[in-house]
């Protein structure tokens, strides 16, 4: 479970809403104040993220809590998001090879944008896989503890 601090900001009817920040990972460097990278990530300011999801536990606006999300999830996610576009690429990239080959196109980059169609496309399923399981209630993080 990957978990992360976060605050409430709204109850109503078992539903809550928290707010997290999004932490940049140089802030915690021992190297912060001599770093190219630390010294941009301090320029730009923390985006806060809001989540609304169900609660059992006994709860009030202001309390820290810490809410969590399955690694199988963000691992699933992470797969459909990555390899997609590149599969894609790889079918489009043989598919212009192959019609290469064949002398059905008569040059190299020729065949370039049909690996870029094919990336396009893994894109675009990508995409259309994630809007599907937005909603869905397995995909949302969960309450894990409030913090005292």
């Amino acid at each position: 479970m990957i978990e992360e601090q976060a605050q409430v900001t709204a109850i109503e009817q078992g539903n809550i809403t928290v707010q997290s920040i999004v932490k940049s990972t140089c802030s915690g460097c021992q190297q912060l104040e001599s770093c190219g990278s630390g010294q941009i990530a301090k320029a730009f300011p923390q985006k806060r993220i809001t989540y609304t999801l169900f609660s059992d536990l006994p709860v009030k606006v202001g309390d820290k809590v810490i809410i969590g999300l399955s690694e199988k999830l963000l691992l699933s996610a992470a797969w459909q998001v990555y390899m997609w576009p590149l599969i894609g690429l790889f079918i489009g990239g043989f598919l212009g090879n192959t019609l290469l080959e064949h002398r059905l196109i008569a040059h190299e980059l020729l065949a370039l944008p049909l690996a870029l169609i094919g990336s396009f496309l893994g894109f675009a399923l990508a995409k259309r896989q994630q809007d599907k399981i937005t909603n869905e209630p397995e995909w949302s993080p969960t309450l894990l503890k409030v913090v005292e």
